[in-house]
């Protein structure tokens, strides 16, 4: 078996201090013993570096090094001749690539740190590939033949002739106003090479915005701002890096039609995308991205839309006879253990009125409503109506202008709320933090294997606050939230920044969490895999954003979505393998059929 498994050895340059430790991971391994140089640490070295040919895998400098830098992985010794990339000794290493189809969206999908953003320059020819020999590059004629008999051959054949521009959409959108300044109407003015941009301004609702400088803009109107940029331009390669972060349910769909609308018979789009509705809604082949995040990915080959996405959902790939997860993921709705009528009866009531609140030019209407604890509730609504009002009103940081009900007053609860923006200005590290807010939870062996063993917190708990990612702050902010003790959690949007398999986790954290605990919760969502998943009840807003909106009272799951769903026009029926919310291609057979019996939302159980 052992000649069947190649070996890689990845350091973590943010973790490895070679000169704190002082060599313990070099007296703590027995190939050094033997007199090889298997792990070589000098006085000038910044980063520890194991030789991956003479480590034996026993895994004793894994367990000896005391900031966890090191990590020791078997891989199947096919992979090392698929080796696409890699960026240094001891680092992480890409295999296979995806293969764009020119006429076609190319969705990728994959949790994050598994090469999807490494793919997409390789791809767009901002980076060299190297075949894994970063020590002693290939020329560009090596590669090709690397790549001789695929796809791929004639694809970086184009881009060195030149005849092939790429154009990006970033990942993080809060750092274009660093690159780009001026206002949103002069930047698309001078970007626009296709003389679309009326009809984009119209589709990404960026008129309200043109007068308006690139750095006073929400994350929302950077996201919409950035995909009208790329979509303005003329190129033959068009890449979406995570287009539908910030947006609501709406604008998301709006966003997936621009994307399709830049196909043309010889031009290529390439998506990342960690909602699942959407990216199936705007793709036409999906490749699926597996391995450890920081270490290794691989690419898998093309598959359809469904099938692509199920393999993902299950963490099996049937054309390789391969498991990369555990355990597979699945959406069935009654996942919550059917309770007694008598326990129900149990439950708290609690009632809100009906009130309205005035803020500047933007007026909001709450229609008078109860909920139970052991529930959430999930908020549908595009931005702008008022959601995060709401949850302001109940945490008691809002007091309403108008209460129209007098009989019913506005209950006082204790209220634990994670904000929709996380900014880090705690100065020390996670562990510090955990300390100094939720001391009683974070220690508490329920609390741990219930919340932060699935967010995987303990991995953080060394790290620096201000240098966390997206995604690791958004973890970090949940556990926050859930480990104060109080009646209600009002978490607005959890999923953001958070990968598809992290959003999944997530949902599972939380349902467990409130029905175990007894409480309610108040959810603000947009990925609408999440939302369905987590919502009990839903609140369904309507109205003009920004202008004046209406809260409807909180509904069942079946009435609220169908309510919502025929506001945006769109249907959804259900994967019969796992459950997963599908939308239905506008004008389709489905579509229209469900549309014809007011269906708009399919619950299959």
């Amino acid at each position: 078996m052992a000649d069947r498994l190649t070996r890689i050895a990845i350091v973590s340059s943010d973790r490895c201090k070679p000169k704190k430790c002082r060599q313990e991971c070099k007296k703590s391994c027995p190939v050094v013993k033997t007199g090889k140089l298997c792990i070589e640490v000098t006085l000038a070295s910044k980063i520890a570096f194991i030789s991956e040919e003479l480590c034996i895998g026993c895994g004793i400098c894994v367990k000896k090094c005391p900031f966890e830098a090191i990590q020791i992985i078997n891989l199947p010794k096919d992979l090392d001749k698929d080796t696409t990339h890699r960026y240094g000794p001891n680092t992480f290493k890409l295999h296979r690539l995806p293969v764009p189809r020119p006429g076609q969206v190319l969705g990728l999908v994959g949790t994050n740190g598994i090469g999807k953003s490494t793919a997409l320059k390789v791809l767009a020819g901002k980076l060299k590939p190297n075949l894994g020999r970063f020590d002693n590059p290939p020329d560009w004629q090596e590669i090709l033949i690397y790549f001789r008999g695929s796809e791929l051959q004639n694809y970086f054949t184009r881009i060195l002739e030149d005849n092939l521009k790429a154009i990006i959409k970033p990942q993080y959108v809060d750092h274009i106003p660093k690159a780009v300044k001026g206002n949103v109407g002069q930047v698309l003015e001078q970007k626009d090479e296709r003389g679309v941009k009326e009809q984009l301004c119209v589709d990404l609702e960026l008129n309200q915005v043109l007068d308006r400088n690139v750095g006073d803009l929400s994350g929302g109107e950077l996201q919409r701002f950035a995909i009208a940029v790329v979509a303005i331009q003329n190129a033959e390669i068009y890449m979406f890096d995570e287009p539908s972060s910030y947006l609501d349910v709406k604008q998301r769909l709006k966003a997936a039609q621009v994307v399709r609308s830049l196909l043309r018979p010889n031009s290529y789009v390439i998506v990342v995308e960690h909602d699942l509705s959407v990216l199936d809604y705007l793709s036409d082949f999906i490749c699926c991205l597996y391995g450890k995040p920081g270490a290794y990915g691989v690419v898998t080959l093309p598959f359809s839309v469904r099938e692509g996405i199920n393999i993902f959902l299950a963490g099996f790939v049937p054309t390789e006879n391969l498991r990369f997860r555990d355990e597979s993921l699945t959406f069935k709705v009654a996942e919550t253990p059917q309770e007694s009528a008598e326990e129900i009866e149990t439950y708290a009531r609690y009632r809100y009125p009906t009130m309205t609140k005035t803020q500047g030019n933007f007026r909001l209407r709450v229609a008078e409503g109860e909920f139970t604890d052991s529930q959430i509730v999930v908020m549908l609504g595009e931005n702008g109506t008022g959601k995060t009002t709401f949850i302001r009103m109940l945490a008691g940081l809002l007091k309403p202008d108008v209460v129209e009900d007098s009989d019913v007053e506005i209950p006082e609860f204790n209220v634990s709320y994670k904000p929709q923006k996380i900014s880090p200005k705690f100065p020390y590290s996670v562990r510090h933090l955990l300390h100094q807010r939720i001391r009683d939870s974070y220690m508490h062996p329920q609390f741990v294997s219930d919340v932060m063993k699935p967010l995987q917190i303990e991995q953080l708990m060394d790290q620096e606050v201000l240098n966390l990612s997206g995604g690791e702050l958004q973890r970090v902010a949940l556990c926050l939230c859930l480990g104060k003790p109080a009646d209600i959690y009002l978490i607005d949007e959890p999923s953001a920044y958070l990968d598809s398999e992290q959003r999944i986790v997530a949902s599972k954290v939380i349902k467990r969490f409130i029905l175990h605990a007894k409480k309610t919760a108040f959810v603000v969502e947009h990925d609408f895999i999440m939302a369905t998943y987590l919502a009990d009840r839903v609140i369904v807003y309507e109205g003009q954003p920004s202008v004046d909106c209406t809260a409807n009272a909180p509904q069942s799951l079946l009435t609220g979505m169908n309510l919502f769903l025929s506001h945006l026009n769109i249907t959804f029926r259900r994967d019969p393998t796992n459950y997963r919310p599908r939308i239905n291609k506008l004008e389709s057979t489905k579509d229209r059929e469900q549309k014809s019996a007011g269906s708009y939302y399919y619950l299959d159980d």
